[in-house]
């Protein structure tokens, strides 16, 4: 496990990097975006075009990875990220927006199929489980420490825009500079879902899930606070009560997931989400510590469900197949994230800011719901345990 940790370290540094520019993007922009006046439709547009890009990345970057290797890769995904950032920044339009937002989708969404197949390759399976865990854990502490970030400049000029360009450009540094080892280029490219379905069919409806409910959480976030009556700081609390429940959580469900069938893990993780999101929709800004307090148990679902997707989905997966495997993987993640906003914002629009917790309650259900139809449907399969080096 030590050897496998330290065979990414240069890869965790740059992603916890990533992340920080990430998070801080992520909270700035609807925020800029109800400051320009727009309404929860136009922002709900904007969150589902990203989504759109984070989609069409499937369908290209394995082609790139394949062509010029994972690092190249990678540092033209961040350029396009920081191009983006900055976009924004000069340009305040709904429709230019959606543009910009397109394009920074494309660019993380290759960046996660860079580091995922790059963390599957440097992993055996008794251990993936728990190596996605680090690689969620380094996520969610470089979003936080990103979001913090917000409160000290304003949304409405372009200085925090700039920021977080600045540090989305210094991830390039450490995966650059690594004399690691990088992974093997792929045997094939695309994706094949209907394997993927056949193969795991929890990870395959599970991640379009997780995809739905992380879309809804991550594009309305910031507007979920601000209308529940919440300040700028209380709103970055918020957040990051989301993550501190995600990380409290993520090493000992990965690391159960490693020693059990991983889809009762996912219904576990599941209860506690549809438990948090039933109380979140009788919270406001009044009830503000019981507001992060049952954030924090959300999150404790929110983005740990993905990792066990990821894990299970590739369990059984041969070497050169790990692009493809997370190429599909994306694909449906980002069929999700684009129906997540888009759903949240119409709950918004109608019921106000506890349409988004009802949102992620019912998608919570429905996944607890298949994966316990599966674990009845199917025993857990025996995972392959592949070498190595």
């Amino acid at each position: 496990m030590i050897e496998s940790l330290r065979a990414v370290s240069s890869l965790i540094i740059s992603f916890f990097v990533l992340m920080a520019g990430f998070g801080l993007a992520n909270y700035i922009v609807p925020l800029r975006a109800l400051g320009e006046g727009w309404t929860a439709t136009d922002i709900a547009q904007i969150g589902a075009v990203y989504s759109v890009g984070y989609t069409l990345a499937s369908f290209v970057t394995p082609r790139f990875i394949r062509a010029t290797g994972h690092i190249r890769v990678f540092a033209a995904n961040i350029a396009m990220m920081v191009v983006s950032t900055l976009l924004c920044a000069l340009v305040t339009d709904v429709w230019a927006w959606m543009a910009f937002r397109g394009l920074f989708g494309f660019a993380i969404a290759g960046t996660y199929m860079i580091m995922e197949s790059w963390l599957n390759e440097k992993s055996a399976n008794e251990h993936r489980g728990f190596m996605f865990s680090v690689y969620m854990v380094t996520a969610m502490t470089g979003s936080i420490a990103g979001t913090y970030v917000a409160p000290l400049g304003n949304v409405m000029t372009t200085t925090l825009f700039i920021v977080s360009a600045i540090v989305l450009v210094s991830a390039v540094f450490p995966i650059a500079l690594t004399e690691a080892s990088t992974p093997t280029a792929p045997t094939a490219v695309g994706f094949d879902l209907g394997s993927l379905l056949r193969r795991s069919p929890v990870a395959f409806v599970g991640t379009l899930l997780s995809g739905v409910i992380a879309g809804a959480w991550i594009n309305f976030s910031a507007v979920y606070a601000r209308l529940s009556g919440l300040t700028e700081t209380g709103g970055a609390n918020l957040i990051a009560a989301v993550t501190i429940g995600s990380i409290v959580a993520q090493f000992p469900l990965g690391r159960v997931s490693d020693l059990v069938d991983r889809r009762v893990v996912m219904v576990f993780g599941c209860g506690l989400g549809i438990v948090a999101s039933g109380w979140l929709t009788l919270l406001d800004g009044s009830n503000e510590y019981q507001l992060y307090a049952a954030a924090c148990m959300a999150g404790m679902a929110i983005f740990p469900i993905y990792s066990l997707n990821v894990a299970h989905a590739n369990d059984m997966a041969e070497p050169g197949e790990y692009v493809r495997i997370s190429s599909g993987i994306t694909v449906l993640y980002g069929v999700g994230i684009i129906i997540g906003p888009l759903v949240g914002g119409q709950a918004i629009a109608i019921a106000g800011p506890p349409g988004l917790p009802a949102v992620l309650l019912v998608f919570f259900a429905i996944y607890a719901a298949y994966a316990t139809y599966r674990i009845l449907k199917r025993p857990p399969a025996v995972r392959v345990i592949t070498p190595r080096v």
